[in-house]
């Protein structure tokens, strides 16, 4: 299938993974940077999804295009599920190492056993028609004492595979789009999108 479709998102980290994966299925990604196109939607959902469909909504509304929204972050067991929606806001921090090393803070004391957590990505592309195509992803895993790996981008040099035995931050794009929380929503979506524009979802 080729089409092209807007994704909704400032983040250099997951527009390059998107772009990755989706170009090799034959979609033509573009950022809103491309289209000349500024929108920050306030994200007010209480939820992954909520906010998904808050950002593909705003920017198909702008850009008159499909757009992907992808709200995604990591949930703590010993936190409660935080930083959960407020990952990329977490502790009111600005910058990747400032919010690791918070949760560092947070997770003191905490033995290993204790540290389970998961990644969490919610898609939604928004069609300026109205309808919307939502998809979710996850990944577990547990949270290290110090970071290891220099690849990836926000939580993954804390966040280690266990059944791999590295760090988000250790994988190369090719064997983190293989296993990563928004390789796996991407996957699904891609799957109901097939439905839908082929005619099996009706």
């Amino acid at each position: 299938m080729k089409m092209t479709i807007v994704c909704a998102t400032g983040n250099p980290g997951k527009l390059r993974e998107i772009r990755e994966i989706m170009g090799s299925r034959g979609y033509n990604i573009l950022s809103a940077g491309d289209l000349g196109v500024s929108v920050q939607p306030e994200e007010t959902g209480a939820t992954f999804e909520e906010n998904a469909v808050i950002k593909a909504r705003a920017m198909a509304a702008a850009a008159h295009l499909p757009s992907l929204g992808d709200d995604s972050g990591l949930e703590v067991d010993a936190l409660g599920g935080a930083p959960g929606v407020l990952s990329a806001r977490y502790g009111g921090l600005s910058s990747d190492e400032e919010r690791n090393e918070y949760l560092l803070g947070n997770l003191s004391g905490v033995p290993a056993s204790k540290r389970g957590a998961r990644f969490v990505c919610c898609l939604c592309c928004a069609f300026p028609d109205g309808r919307i195509i939502t998809a979710r992803g996850t990944c577990g895993g547990v949270i290290l004492s110090e970071p290891r790996g220099k690849n990836g981008f926000g939580y993954d040099p804390l966040f280690l595979l266990p059944e791999l035995g590295k760090t988000m931050a250790e994988l190369d794009a090719r064997e983190k789009n293989s296993v990563s929380h928004r390789a796996r929503a991407i996957r699904s979506f891609l799957e109901e999108m097939e439905k839908t524009f082929n005619g099996t979802d009706k």
